[in-house]
């Protein structure tokens, strides 16, 4: 059973800033590097390298020192910045930039086995394979397959590729757009390189795909099931843990502990609504709250009432707490349900 932190270490209050700096993956920007010779580029991006595997090195080493349930963590994607980009992608090609790389992440990886630290990676919103091929969309296609191939070379290199998501580790990713459908989604997945394929996992969405528009795909990859999004996308249900839908998500996984998502509304939305009650989206709908302001995720697990429904998931899934406290706030979601 394991909680898990998402991209971005934060200190404990009290702790020196310097901390976080030390602790976190940084990128660059294709403007910025433009600006450099070849050579000033090549030493720009190995310096962020260099930093960024020590910073992911870091992060592992805390995360290992949590308790056994709060080993998990999801690795932030601009690990090595600009990879798919081409203005960069001849420097990574060079063995003065490929090697630290290799022994870096390769480190990093054994690291996390040695710990029994889960490993997840989530490409940004634009990554996605519910697209089209037409000349319009090929180009968004070809960059979701770049990214997903990116993603996948940092898990190989982390040695968590090669077979199906070996240690629990997978790359996950939201459908799409509604318009084209699931089977689009089913058409353009096989074009990924087999080692993705074994790490993909597809994510319910508060807008396009539902759990149920996404259980077709069980027999392909896995479903992560994203509790708050269903809550938005159901309009106001908080699934149960024995709910028979969820029996097709837990079969996807075949064999593989499963992962699900938390996370809530923002506490300021709605400061008097009681912490031991849960939600009730209907009630908020008609106090004069939007939706689009409802998807946004609270900085921390604020509501008991969540945290003891999503805690009754943890009986079939591991959970990832996305959450703006980040690391802070899945600390305080084990530390509130007794877990710590």
């Amino acid at each position: 059973m394991r909680i898990a932190w998402c991209c971005k270490w934060l200190p404990p209050e009290g702790t020196d800033a310097a901390e976080a700096t030390a602790m976190n993956l940084r990128g660059t920007t294709v403007t910025a590097l433009m600006r450099l010779s070849p050579a000033a580029a090549a030493a720009r991006l190995l310096a962020l390298v260099c930093a960024n595997l020590d910073a992911l090195q870091a992060q592992i080493a805390a995360t290992m020192a949590r308790p056994v349930v709060e080993r998990a963590m999801r690795i932030g994607s601009e690990v090595l910045p600009l990879y798919t980009h081409p203005i960069a992608r001849p420097h990574y090609a060079q063995p003065s930039l490929r090697a630290p790389i290799e022994r870096g992440l390769a480190a990093a990886g054994r690291l996390a086995r040695a710990a029994g630290v889960r490993l997840s990676m989530h490409p940004g919103q634009f990554t996605v394979l519910a697209t089209k091929l037409a000349t319009k969309s090929e180009s968004a296609l070809s960059g979701t397959i770049e990214e997903i191939e990116y993603h996948t070379e940092v898990m190989r290199l982390l040695g968590h590729a090669g077979g199906w998501h070996p240690h629990g580790a997978h790359i996950n990713v939201h459908a799409g757009a509604k318009a084209p459908g699931i089977e689009v989604f089913r058409t353009n997945f096989v074009l990924l390189s087999e080692d993705a394929r074994g790490l993909l996992t597809v994510e319910n969405d508060e807008v396009s795909y539902g759990l149920g528009d996404l259980l077709p795909l069980a027999d392909a990859l896995p479903i992560v099931l994203d509790l708050h999004h269903h809550w938005l996308h159901s309009e106001g249900e908080h699934i149960a843990p024995d709910d028979r839908r969820l029996d097709q998500v837990r079969s996807s996984w075949r064999g593989v502990r499963p992962v699900a998502h938390i996370s809530t509304s923002r506490r300021e939305l709605m400061p008097h609504w009681p912490e031991d009650r849960l939600p009730d989206l209907a009630a908020l709908l008609a106090a004069g709250l939007k939706v689009r302001d409802l998807r946004a995720h609270s900085d921390r697990m604020w509501n008991r009432a969540v945290n003891n429904w999503a805690a009754a998931h943890l009986a079939w899934a591991d959970l990832e707490i996305e959450a703006k406290g980040k690391n802070l706030a899945s600390a305080e979601f084990a530390a509130s349900l007794g877990l710590a």
